[in-house]
């Protein structure tokens, strides 16, 4: 998300938002459902879903160094609507899908912490409502974080400034990417 709004403006920070919160409510559907329990616990399915994982923070973090290493950044470019923001809107809700929905701790996360809310006698329907309830408040959260981030964009994509983020972006996607790779 941070990534988007600043090589994109707000409009695609705001939809990489929306991929996130997408996913999280994908999730948390799949956790008050039950769907997530058997996911978790059908190894072959989890460690399938944990190594598109690693694969995919790797991706990013090796775009992120190679960005950081070549230096070489497009003119800022407004969030102004023209034919390509349809696209970029895509690409932006698709990278935070993506990213979140290939995390198995937020499957995991959910599975933790839901049967914790849920009283005698209460169901999937307050599941439901916990897990839709957390993915409106990440939206709400990221989608404050990108209006600020927008505003910074000025100064967060100064050449140097950029090159530095992405080195450290980079740096820290991939190792994200060996510490999922190493758990057991």
């Amino acid at each position: 998300m941070t990534k988007n709004t600043l090589a994109a403006g707000r409009w695609r920070g705001a939809w990489s938002a929306g991929g996130v919160a997408g996913s999280n409510a994908v999730q948390g559907a799949a956790a008050a459902t039950g769907l997530g329990a058997l996911v978790v616990r059908a190894q072959p399915l989890f460690m399938a879903i944990k190594w598109a994982g690693v694969a995919y923070l790797a991706f990013l973090g090796v775009q992120a160094v190679r960005s950081a290493i070549r230096g070489d950044y497009p003119p800022l470019g407004g969030d102004a609507g023209d034919r390509r923001a349809a696209g970029a809107a895509f690409g932006g809700w698709r990278q935070g899908f993506l990213s979140n929905i290939t995390n198995p701790k937020v499957l995991v996360f959910y599975l933790a912490v839901l049967p914790q809310f849920i009283g005698d006698g209460e169901g999937l329907p307050v599941l439901f409502v916990f897990a839709l309830s957390h993915a409106l408040l990440s939206l709400s959260y990221l989608l404050v974080l990108t209006a600020f981030l927008d505003r910074l964009r000025g100064v967060l994509t100064r050449r140097r400034v950029r090159r530095g983020l992405d080195a450290v972006t980079g740096t820290a996607l991939l190792g994200f990417s060996a510490r999922l790779a190493a758990e057991r």
